[in-house]
């Protein structure tokens, strides 16, 4: 049965869109009047790279099974979707349409799956030890998602690595590291059955006889997508420096024992909040796969452009960390340079980019 998902943000959502489209269902990306013109004229095209192939293959989204269309924020009719997919950025969430939207999203009780890398507050709240915790700090605007029931609100750990090659349109994306989503499930079993269903579709793609990377994944524990924080406090944000941003490679490699305390560090935090050793990913793999992480962290790219927000997964783990008696200096001074950083662009007038 195909199923009807909106995906708010045109471009790693585009990821996520193709898979879903390449399954055979049908996707409506939410972005700004010209990217949506542009995708609804000419489709999607997302490059990713097959097991054991030399180089990366275009999907175009006008050759698959389900059917694409694009709108703006202020044009979606809720009616038609399944599911919601949160793919934009968190500060994104603040524009005035997308926040309009999300208060219809929250009335019309539609299951979210955020894939973002910061957590939505009400995914939080379904962790016991998170519910009554003041975290709203790490937020742009943390009212934009006052409204949303949490059990209507799961995580997907967004683990793979893409980005839009900034000589091409807005409908291109290439994907650099192609891993899978990590979800956790919702509260009511038949929107688990919605999400379980997807997983099944989307695993069963063949292209061209072979396996397509990039699957997604359901799991019961609300830990799993957390995982993603010890790779991002190791590698995303230490990209970001006092000077010039760095690669992720550079990042996690150029110290790789104080990479490893860093990481080891925020694991301890999530079992401290009922993580399981099984939720997490070995240090091992992560380095591994940060070898090859040669562009520096999208977060620290928006720095480096003006961004005068980002998402703040750094900040967030701060604040547990020292809520729950774990704080670490390492931790502590990622967030001061980030908030130097940001602090110059507003000083400056520097806006997003």
């Amino acid at each position: 049965m195909a199923r009807n998902i909106l995906i708010l943000g045109a471009s790693y959502g585009s990821l996520l869109g193709t898979k879903l489209l390449m399954a055979g269902h049908n996707v409506t990306l939410v972005c700004r009047k010209n990217t949506a013109d542009l995708i609804n004229r000419d489709g999607t095209e997302v490059r990713i790279k097959l097991r054991d192939e030399p180089t990366h293959r275009s999907i175009f989204s006008r050759t698959l099974p389900g059917k694409l269309d694009a709108t703006s924020p202020d044009k979606v009719d809720l009616s038609r979707y399944d599911m919601v997919a949160l793919a934009m950025q968190e500060p994104q969430y603040t524009n005035h349409t997308i926040r309009v939207l999300m208060i219809k999203i929250a009335e019309a009780k539609l299951p979210c799956l955020s894939i973002m890398n910061m957590p939505p507050l009400p995914y939080l709240k379904r962790i016991p030890a998170l519910a009554n915790m003041d975290l709203e700090e790490a937020y742009t605007n943390a009212q934009v998602w006052e409204r949303f029931t949490p059990g209507l609100v799961t995580l997907c750990s967004p683990d793979p690595q893409a980005f839009r090659p900034p000589e091409e349109g807005a409908n291109v994306l290439h994907v650099g590291l192609p891993t899978n989503f990590k979800a956790a499930t919702f509260e009511n079993e038949a929107h688990n059955k919605v999400l379980r269903e997807l997983e099944a579709d989307i695993d069963a793609v063949k292209l061209d006889g072979q396996d397509v990377p990039v699957k997604l994944k359901v799991f019961d524990s609300l830990f799993v997508p957390l995982a993603k924080w010890s790779m991002l406090l190791t590698g995303n944000y230490r990209c970001i420096t006092p000077t010039d941003p760095q690669p992720i490679r550079d990042a996690v490699h150029k110290d790789l024992n104080l990479s490893k305390s860093i990481y080891n560090h925020v694991d301890a935090v999530a079992r401290k909040l009922g993580a399981e050793a099984e939720d997490q990913v070995p240090f091992e793999k992560y380095a591994k796969a940060a070898e090859s992480l040669l562009k520096p962290s999208s977060a620290a790219r928006a720095v480096a452009s003006g961004a005068p927000f980002i998402e703040r997964v750094d900040l967030l783990v701060k604040l547990i960390s020292h809520q729950i008696g774990m704080p670490n200096a390492e931790i502590d001074r990622t967030v001061d340079v980030v908030d130097q950083k940001l602090g110059e662009k507003i000083v400056s007038g520097g806006s997003g980019g």
